[in-house]
């Protein structure tokens, strides 16, 4: 298993099913926050559901469809990014992240992201990286920005939630436009 430093007190690490009692102590205290804007994690209720969640992404990544990491912050899971879409053939993927109050402040998600990002690039020759959000999630739509994606469309009462209909945002940013990982710009 690979471990990627995210500061001094951070990691970023692949979440796997066997992880799952962790994962859903963590998706208890991000409730709070998470709930409101990410369908999986009102699913995430008992052990069995969480390890269900767990298994959709371990299946996908052998697929090679889609990946979940964890982020680490001083040994405690604190929240996470994912490749929720990856379709090789299209050259496109959407990645996602949520985080538990825990973990605000320290700019994690956006150093976690950087890295899926770069990889997606720079490994994979994605054309496209994609973000989605609930056009109420102000964090969410706020680490779009400072990942220098540009807001390309909202579309309208998109999806069900919690009897909701939610309108979801579409962020992109593309390879052309995506600074190269040491800094400097490739063109």
């Amino acid at each position: 298993m690979f471990t990627l430093p995210l500061g001094d007190r951070a990691r970023l690490r692949p979440l796997e099913p066997w992880q799952a009692p962790e994962f859903l102590a963590h998706i208890e205290r991000a409730r709070p926050t998470v709930d409101p804007w990410i369908p999986w994690a009102s699913l995430s209720t008992d052990l069995a559901s969480a390890t269900a969640t767990l298994q959709r992404y371990a299946d996908r990544q052998a697929e090679d469809s889609g990946r979940i990491y964890g982020i680490w912050l001083d040994g405690t899971l604190v929240g996470g990014v994912m490749f929720t879409r990856f379709d090789k053939d299209a050259g496109t993927c959407e990645i996602g992240c949520w985080l538990e109050a825990a973990g605000e402040g320290h700019g994690l998600v956006t150093r976690a992201c950087r890295l899926l990002i770069d990889w997606a690039f720079a490994e994979r020759g994605m054309s496209r990286v994609e973000w989605w959000a609930a056009a109420g999630n102000t964090r969410s739509i706020a680490a779009a920005r400072r990942l220098g994606m540009t807001h390309e469309g909202t579309l309208r009462r998109r999806y069900p939630h919690r009897g909701v209909r939610q309108d979801s945002e579409v962020w992109s940013v593309l390879a052309e436009e995506w600074p190269a990982p040491d800094g400097t710009d490739d063109t």
